[in-house]
């Protein structure tokens, strides 16, 4: 299994020997694990800029999972959450997934099942970290461009070529390709269409 690194899996179970078994398990194939007693003590530790994903237990005696969930996405943050629940629990998992959860898990769970899922999440995590910091690169640089690229750069995100630039612009051609090697090395892509996709990433984060 390719295990992400550098990431966290946040335990938050009020019931220790589950709590236990759940982080013996995730470090026995190299991943960092942190275990909560309750969901008030994960949020009061809690910090955004922390990478990896939360398992929790949907029914617990303080604050259910779906409430730690519904906190989480007030404070904004990102991190995936599986659900651990009890047959019974159920429909109170499938509110979960509809309010953002990545999976939940029926107890008793397989080993592999909970790894599979946790991996999936973590994974998730490590995409959605690099888009969001490939946005707020393309955000920098637009800041950083001359008034001549951004008008090239308009007129390449509608699929332009040079020439209809350059007829666009009242410039040769050859200006163009200059102004649009400048902006492929300033974005850090190596075509039109990774940087429409790029500007694409951008407005749909907004």
């Amino acid at each position: 299994m390719n295990e992400p690194q550098g990431r966290t899996v946040f335990v938050v179970d009020d019931d220790a020997a589950v709590r236990d078994s759940i982080l013996e398990l995730v470090e026995s194939v190299g991943l960092e694990g942190e275990g909560y007693a309750s969901a008030q003590a994960f949020l009061d530790a809690f910090r955004a800029e922390r990478r990896g994903c939360v398992v929790t237990d949907v029914r617990m005696a303080e604050m259910s999972g779906l409430v730690l969930q519904q906190r989480l996405i007030a404070l904004g943050a990102t991190l995936p959450v599986i659900v651990l629940t009890g047959h019974g629990d159920v429909p109170m998992a499938v509110q979960a997934l509809k309010a953002g959860a990545v999976d939940f898990i029926q107890k008793p769970y397989r080993d592999q099942a909970l790894l599979d899922s946790i991996n999936e999440a973590l994974t998730s995590d490590a995409d959605a970290r690099r888009t969001e910091a490939r946005e707020v690169a393309f955000e920098r640089c637009l800041t950083e461009l001359t008034d001549r690229e951004k008008e090239v750069l308009d007129h390449l995100l509608t699929g332009a070529t040079s020439k209809e630039i350059a007829r666009a612009l009242a410039i040769s051609p050859r200006t163009v390709d200059a102004h649009r090697r400048n902006l492929f090395r300033k974005f850090g892509v190596g075509s039109a269409m990774e940087l429409v996709q790029l500007s694409a990433a951008s407005r749909e984060a907004d």
